[in-house]
């Protein structure tokens, strides 16, 4: 389970506002720059500060970089890969990981990326790194919000949607947050088609409005036994059922987890995605 970084001490305090963009961030942001750079150097020394000079020489010319002349001997393989920046330094890092295998180096970079509210993170193989979101599954909810906001009677399905994003996976994820606002984008999408007479309407009401008057609504997936809309209605209540914060109890009440939240905004952005698209729609 991935635990949420804590929010600063000032959005705590009440004395300012969480940032409106603080991850996850692409590239190197200028906050990363120096610490990657430093970490780079670090995992290619040995024990005492001894450079890995083969590490380094066949890093430069996996990489195509020219090694920098009259430095001292091995160093001028060492230069280029510190110096890197941008998508060079991320190739750097990506190929220190496939060479190095000190647990601690490693480990070390996952937190610092963490920190950093970076887009990227080692993977499981630990050699090399990865995208958090696949990028086009990134583009993909991106569209969405951009569709969203351009359909009046998706409401602030947009607001929301974005919003979850951030609180998913921005810097300072708060999962309890992100799954309230994925559920808010759908019943903002939702609204106009599944009960537009309802002002209170809510995402368990619609699903009620489903189950007692099927015959009112048709989907362009098709679903089995020719039941029009049992895809959608499966992802809005497994959306619905999944949120274990929102009833308080005398056993206690349950955040969400940063994985379940996750989900949920993917969920529900391909939601959203179908009610503003036509893919749902009321036929009477």
């Amino acid at each position: 389970m991935t635990t949420a970084p804590r929010p600063r001490f000032s959005v705590r305090a009440g004395l300012a506002d969480a940032p409106e963009h603080d991850g996850p961030y692409e590239g190197v942001p200028d906050h990363l720059l120096t610490p990657l750079q430093n970490w780079v150097e670090e995992a290619l020394s040995y024990g005492g500060g001894v450079l890995d000079t083969e590490t380094a020489r066949r890093l430069c010319l996996r990489l195509r970089m020219p090694p920098q002349r009259g430095q001292h001997k091995g160093h001028e393989y060492l230069m280029p890969l510190i110096e890197a920046t941008d998508v060079d330094l991320l190739d750097v890092v990506d190929g220190v990981l496939g060479q190095k295998h000190a647990p601690w180096q490693k480990d070390a970079l996952s937190a610092m990326l963490d920190d950093a509210g970076s887009a990227y993170r080692i993977n499981e193989a630990r050699d090399g790194l990865e995208e958090k979101v696949a990028p086009a599954v990134r583009d993909a909810v991106r569209k969405t919000i951009a569709e969203a906001a351009g359909t009046p009677f998706a409401g602030s399905a947009a607001d929301h949607l974005a919003t979850a994003w951030q609180a998913a996976y921005g810097r300072g994820p708060n999962p309890v947050r992100a799954y309230s606002e994925a559920i808010k984008a759908v019943e903002g999408a939702a609204h106009a088609v599944i009960q537009p007479n309802n002002t209170k309407a809510t995402l368990g009401t619609m699903l009620g409005e489903l189950k007692n008057a099927r015959h009112k609504f048709t989907a362009t997936i098709a679903s089995p036994g020719d039941d029009a809309v049992l895809l959608a209605e499966a992802m809005m209540r497994t959306l619905w059922t999944g949120q274990t914060s929102r009833h308080g109890s005398q056993t206690g009440t349950v955040p969400e987890t940063l994985e379940a939240a996750r989900a949920g905004v993917h969920l529900a952005a391909t939601l959203v995605q179908w009610f503003i698209s036509g893919a749902v729609t009321r036929t009477s």
